[in-house]
């Protein structure tokens, strides 16, 4: 990234300085809940491109834990959480029927 963030003033108040230690911490947790919550869905749509049935099903439970815990924590709509394992479901399900007929 060539541009940076200008550097945010420090809070004169304690629970303000406290606010902002908080934060950092906060924005680092949800980061990183938010980028497992995406690799989740791309390894499974991964997995249906390539064909494969079994590992599919497989990322897909455990893809849907995580779609689970990143919507009770907020960091993404409970709708949006709920129409994505929709959609990977259908994904899945469709795999499964195209393969035995072929």
């Amino acid at each position: 990234m060539a541009t940076a963030k200008p550097k945010k003033k420090n809070p004169r108040l304690a629970s303000g300085r406290k606010r902002a230690r908080q934060d950092v911490k906060l924005n680092a947790a949800n980061t990183s809940l938010r980028s497992r919550y995406r690799t989740a869905v791309k390894n499974v749509e991964k997995a249906v491109l390539a064909g494969d049935k079994v590992k599919a099903t497989e990322l897909f439970a455990k893809a849907q834990s995580v779609l689970d815990i990143v919507a009770d924590k907020e960091i993404f709509h409970k709708n949006k959480a709920a129409r994505d394992k929709s959609r990977l479901s259908a994904k899945v399900k469709a795999l499964s029927l195209a393969t035995p007929a072929a």
